[in-house]
């Protein structure tokens, strides 16, 4: 089943809510991904702090990125996850090697969290919201349409709000621990703060998704 504002229906959906969730479910990698994901920084925090020593620490994150890379394609699998992970580091090390500074690792982290949650909050003050965006993406004749739907878009906006709420957390922790040059307590609470919190987000969403009701072909 195909609807305008929303594209295509998984069978058996009767409610928007239960299509966003479908479509959520799509986005996320797993527990491997995250794990991908969580991986490099374990391995330059590690290295780092045996040996103090900035390119080497680099190498071996990298090094780590390469690896799950290669295991995904020796699977024949999406290495989607694996290749942002070597993106993440490529433009941490940037950051580092010109700074010399091993907690400069962690400043993309940061920026990036800092302009999603501007972006969050902006995407949402426009009546835009970011997660209307992913239904765009299971619509693609007309990616626009959802904005039609005043449930879906109010939904949106909710589950929009609580990815600005997980940014925001990001910020205030790891901003902190930047500045006051804490590279260890920062690789922990990247780790703490990614896969952790973003299950906690999801589960947040889970649960709007879960108790909301809105029809599908409600005006």
């Amino acid at each position: 089943m195909s609807l305008p504002a929303l594209g295509e229906v998984p069978a058996g959906a009767t409610t928007v809510e239960q299509v966003v969730r479908a479509r959520l479910s799509e986005s996320v990698g797993g527990l491997r991904g995250s794990v991908e994901a969580a991986l490099p920084t374990v391995a330059f925090v590690v290295w780092w702090t045996v040996t103090k020593n900035l390119r080497p620490s680099l190498l071996v994150a990298g090094a780590v990125v390469v690896v799950a890379l290669l295991l995904r394609l020796a699977q024949r699998q999406t290495p989607r996850f694996a290749l942002s992970s070597l993106f993440a580091v490529a433009i941490a090390a940037v950051f580092a090697l010109r700074s010399g500074r091993a907690e400069d690792v962690f400043l993309p982290g940061i920026l990036y969290s800092c302009g999603l949650l501007v972006l969050t909050l902006l995407t949402v003050a426009i009546r835009w919201p970011l997660v209307g965006f992913l239904l765009a993406a299971g619509n693609p004749e007309e990616p626009f349409a959802w904005r039609g739907h005043a449930g879906v878009r109010h939904l949106c906006s909710r589950l929009t709000l609580v990815l600005c709420g997980m940014y925001l957390v990001r910020v205030a922790v790891m901003l902190p621990l930047y500045l006051a040059d804490q590279v260890g307590w920062l690789g922990v609470a990247k780790i703490a703060l990614g896969w952790p919190l973003y299950a906690v987000a999801v589960a947040v969403m889970g649960a709007v998704l879960l108790t909301g009701r809105t029809p599908l072909d409600a005006d």
